[in-house]
């Protein structure tokens, strides 16, 4: 099946851009959700529901990649995919893909994953046919937060978190491959190749990188922190890519500077820059 129309949220965003690059190649006529309105995007508001009746109208699938993990993400997440699945409703929009967090059920102790889960549910209830999937943490997610983590010759992990780091074109594949099939629920997680420790992976990018750099790893107490050393952000089951974390860092990696680039080095660009023209 190849929808002539889909609408991609968050489709500015590190995975939501290669889904549209996918869609695009697949030979679909891709609109972008954007609440700004900017070239090349429909205007649409999941905080507010602004928009976004005109924004879904005419399309064949909907593939929700709009997310926001920090101060509003219940807004976002449950709010906003409630708006945007009322719509589709009414548009009669026939296939509405959500992506997920592998282990929001086994790990409800950090409130974004919470957010996650109920918004699941919100899909689940839905009248229009859904498809979920859950994927692991992605690459240059894990990359970002060891760059944040970097504080003068020390790099500092949790001790003992368990990750397994997925390729974000790898789930943008899956992601269009289910956007163009018939809605099957919730399908098969989606997770890298290998379980790894955090210090492992720090370890792994020092190397890289070439910087000798001391490795501190620092014990997280509670409900949250046991659940990450109990795997709960792992995926036994299910469907893995091929990508491996070194294989990323060395296809990332620059060889003049040893720099290691991310996706949302991009994006983030992207969302600084747009926030300079709103308040320049």
């Amino acid at each position: 099946m190849s929808p002539s129309e889909v609408l991609v949220t968050g489709g500015r965003g590190a995975l939501g851009s290669e889904v549209v690059d996918r869609l695009c190649a697949a030979g679909c006529e891709v609109r972008v959700l954007s609440r700004s309105g900017k070239p090349g995007t429909v205007r649409g508001d999941l905080a507010t529901g602004t928009g976004l009746d005109e924004a879904v109208r005419g399309v064949d699938a909907i593939v929700h990649c709009a997310s926001n993990p920090f101060r509003k993400a219940r807004q976002t997440e449950v709010g906003g995919t409630e708006r945007l699945i009322r719509a589709a409703a009414r548009a009669g929009v026939s296939r509405f893909v959500y992506v997920s967090i592998v282990g929001v059920d086994r790990n409800p102790h950090y409130f974004y994953y919470q957010a996650k889960l109920e918004a699941e549910r919100v899909v689940e209830r839905s009248a229009v046919p859904w498809t979920i999937l859950r994927a692991t943490q992605f690459h240059d997610f894990l990359l970002k937060g060891l760059n944040t983590l970097e504080v003068g010759p020390i790099t500092i992990v949790p001790r003992g978190f368990l990750f397994q780091p997925a390729d974000i074109g790898e789930v943008a594949g899956r992601l269009t491959e289910l956007a163009l099939s018939e809605p099957a629920g919730r399908v098969p997680d989606f997770a890298g190749p290998q379980v790894r420790i955090a210090a492992e992976l720090a370890h792994a990018y020092l190397e890289a990188t070439g910087q000798r750099k001391r490795i501190l790893e620092i014990p997280i107490p509670g409900k949250l922190g046991r659940a990450f050393r109990e795997g709960a952000q792992t995926c036994p089951q299910g469907e893995r890519g091929r990508v491996t974390w070194e294989e990323f860092l060395y296809r990332r990696r620059d060889a003049a500077t040893g720099r290691i680039s991310s996706v949302y080095d991009r994006t983030d660009r992207t969302e600084r820059e747009s926030h300079a023209r709103r308040t320049g």
